[in-house]
């Protein structure tokens, strides 16, 4: 297969990506919602006390930082902002990505490298760092660090707080959240299962949000590859036409000599 023909099948399987992405995010945002409205109907329960000593992060506790990156070339600087990032924080990791590169110096603080592919395929090493992080309040913020997609023509690098989560954001206000209801479980193992899995299907999103960012790049940049390779191309039939009409001459002028 030519240099040009496996661009466009990259170029092609990269618009496939970005669509697939967006359907995909979109699935994890509704499940998100509603965990974020549950969250918050437990949390301001009447009936309910929660202590928020159990429920706050400790001030002296580390961060937790995901980066999300990619596996495959192709891509230009697209891990440029997140290696950078890599490099100057000196918190806890979890490494998503064959790109994203990390100093040796670092491997105390790296609690997990994946590639994008076993992301994608088992996210059970990912989801064991969070329930025990907030099971245990091991740290005070967990981020996600990565490229958001906004539109084709709107890609933004991002670091977001995943946790502690915002009860005050959101559509709902803690007022309208008046229906009061008891529970027969113990009250802070449900709240931190709300709360991991949560920022697990936040993870999720984000991950999805980057991969269709990985793929607009790409699609992007095979663009510019295959008009690269055309204008090669025509430069090369070009001379071809000129060598031919040359030789054609030669000939027109020894017959007409002979």
């Amino acid at each position: 297969m030519s240099v040009k023909n496996v661009v466009k099948v990259m170029n092609f399987h990269s618009l496939l990506r970005v669509d697939k992405a967006r359907r995909k995010a979109a699935l994890y945002f509704d499940t998100e919602s509603e965990l974020f409205r549950l969250i918050k109907k437990v949390m301001f329960n009447k009936n309910m006390i929660l202590d928020k000593k159990l429920i706050t992060p400790k001030d002296s506790a580390p961060v937790l930082n995901v980066y999300i990156g990619n596996d495959l070339g192709f891509c230009g600087e697209f891990n440029f902002s997140i290696n950078k990032e890599v490099r100057r924080d000196e918190d806890y990791k979890i490494i998503i990505g064959k790109k994203v590169h990390y100093m040796e110096e670092m491997q105390d603080n790296v609690l997990l490298v994946q590639s994008k592919e076993e992301f994608f395929k088992d996210f059970s090493k990912v989801q064991s760092i969070i329930y025990d992080a907030v099971f245990n309040n091991k740290y005070r913020q967990i981020n996600v660090v990565y490229n958001h997609y906004y539109s084709v023509n709107r890609l933004e690098f991002m670091k977001k707080k995943l946790y502690p989560l915002d009860y005050d954001s959101g559509e709902d206000s803690p007022e309208e959240y008046e229906d009061d209801f008891a529970l027969e479980t113990d009250i802070h193992t449900l709240f931190s299962n709300l709360i991991a899995l949560y920022i697990c299907y936040e993870l999720k999103i984000c991950e999805m949000n980057s991969y269709a960012a990985e793929n607009v790049v790409r699609e992007q940049l095979t663009n510019e590859s295959l008009k690269k390779i055309e204008e090669i191309e025509e430069e090369k039939a070009k001379v071809e036409r000129k060598i031919k009409k040359e030789k054609d001459f030669e000939k027109i002028v020894d017959n007409y000599r002979k």
